[in-house]
């Protein structure tokens, strides 16, 4: 389903390669997520007896199907998961990416890179599990604090996955949203985004929400502002503002579940840093050391265990 290649190596930690008994490489071991791995050999310069050429087209017309086609042990929920139980809403803060470029050397936008990797693998999982909406804090309008250097290279990375992504994610049925405060964003980008959300508008089996120059704060007191606006104009009452007011003017209103169930923050970091100040009021939260390009597929098993555990109550108790 994702296609874009990466500039160095990076372990899959959602789908790691099995050794073959045969010491060679099984091909549908090898995640279909990433092309790079799906190329054919580089042809060689002398003749190729036609039953070896005939293997390798066999062999290569293989690996490109897996890369297409995704194993149905992939597709199945892991076991002690109950299908009933899987949250409709998990929204995970995305931490840790400079500090794993760090720690092998490497520059911030290494880490950035790796970290859209584990976005897309765990985007195929949601997909897959029957989750509605994974919402992301890709970027915190706290953020634009950052080195110029490296806010340009987000932008650059965003409008990259978007520019590559938007095809296929309006294929696999995927609804891409962007919220956050836009206005700093390059015009090529905020083009972008618009014409991602068009051509996915109408699409069900999962709502990826990009929360990008987003504030919780902000959320709360622009969502405060259009509720006195639509008072001082006479369109509501004073005594109309309630709580299902105020969510129907926080940018969560793109959303059929705008309060998440679970929320999973990577890093070791236990703090929600301005994100979904309102919406979190009831959410489940998970917090894991691994720093985001590290988190896969035994990380959010772990997750969703752990959420499946807990009793719901919003503030009632059991009889």
């Amino acid at each position: 389903m994702l296609s874009l290649r990466f500039p160095i190596p990076i372990e899959n930690t959602l789908t790691p390669l099995k050794p073959s008994s045969s010491g060679s490489n099984n091909s549908r071991s090898q995640s279909h997520r990433f092309s790079s791995l799906c190329h054919p050999k580089l042809r060689t310069t002398f003749p190729i007896p036609a039953n070896v050429a005939v293997k390798e087209q066999a062999q290569t017309a293989r690996q490109l199907n897996d890369c297409i086609t995704p194993s149905s042990e992939e597709n199945q929920l892991p076991a002690g998961l109950r299908p009933e139980l899987i949250p409709k809403h998990v929204a995970i803060i995305m931490d840790g990416n400079a500090r794993w470029a760090r720690q092998r050397g490497l520059p911030a936008s290494a880490g950035h890179e790796a970290g859209v990797r584990s976005l897309r693998g765990l985007t195929e999982l949601c997909c897959s599990w029957g989750i509605k909406v994974l919402t992301v804090f890709a970027f915190s309008y706290d953020n634009w604090l950052r080195p110029k250097v490296e806010v340009d290279f987000l932008m650059s990375l965003f409008e990259r996955v978007i520019s590559s992504e938007m095809e296929n994610f309006a294929r696999e049925g995927i609804q891409i949203s962007v919220i956050g405060d836009s206005s700093k964003f390059p015009k090529s980008l905020q083009t972008l985004i618009s014409k991602a959300e068009e051509m996915t508008k109408d699409n069900s089996r999962l709502q990826l929400i990009v929360a990008v120059s987003y504030s919780g704060k902000y959320d709360v007191v622009q969502a405060c502002r259009s509720i006195v606006q639509k008072v001082k104009d006479d369109l509501i009452q004073l005594e109309d503002i309630n709580d299902n007011l105020i969510e129907q003017e926080l940018e969560t209103n793109c959303t059929e579940f705008p309060y998440p169930d679970l929320l999973i923050r990577t890093s070791g970091e236990l703090r929600v840093s301005n994100f979904f100040l309102w919406q979190l009021a009831y959410t489940e939260l998970f917090f894991v050391q691994k720093l985001w390009p590290d988190f896969g597929k035994a990380e959010f098993v772990e997750a969703l265990t752990s959420f499946q555990q807990r009793q719901r109550r919003y503030g009632g108790r059991d009889s």
